[in-house]
């Protein structure tokens, strides 16, 4: 089977696009310099923040809509929390970047949680 025979999951194949671009710019931060982003020198890392953010936004939005409520929400959830991490440094918010911390560290332990109870009932 050639990849042309495939069925493309365009939706979860742009999330993972996302998500995996933003743990290339984390990656690439210790051997790369700033970045130019318009008039402004962004560091990769900060960039991969706000790349993670926009791809959970959109696996929220892709997941929701197909009905997968669970992943949907999770997706959703970690999109509030990097987004809060993302823009905490730019207003230099102390509060936004506690409360981001608190989502992302909460959404993956109910995450846990509701996975066992799922297991558990399975």
């Amino acid at each position: 089977m050639s990849l042309v025979d495939r069925d493309i999951d365009y939706g979860s194949a742009a999330v993972g696009t996302l998500v995996g671009l933003a743990g290339l710019l984390f990656l690439v931060e210790p051997v790369v310099g700033p970045l130019a982003l318009g008039g402004l020198r962004v560091r990769p890392v900060a960039l991969s923040t706000v790349v993670l953010a926009l791809g959970f936004g959109l696996g929220g939005v892709v997941y929701l809509r197909r009905g997968q409520r669970l992943i949907g929400i999770a997706h959703a959830v970690g999109a509030v929390g990097w987004g809060l991490l993302a823009l905490a440094p730019a207003f230099g918010s102390e509060t936004a970047l506690v409360l981001g911390l608190a989502v992302v560290v909460g959404g993956a332990v109910a995450l846990v949680v509701q996975g066992s109870r799922n297991r558990d009932r399975g």
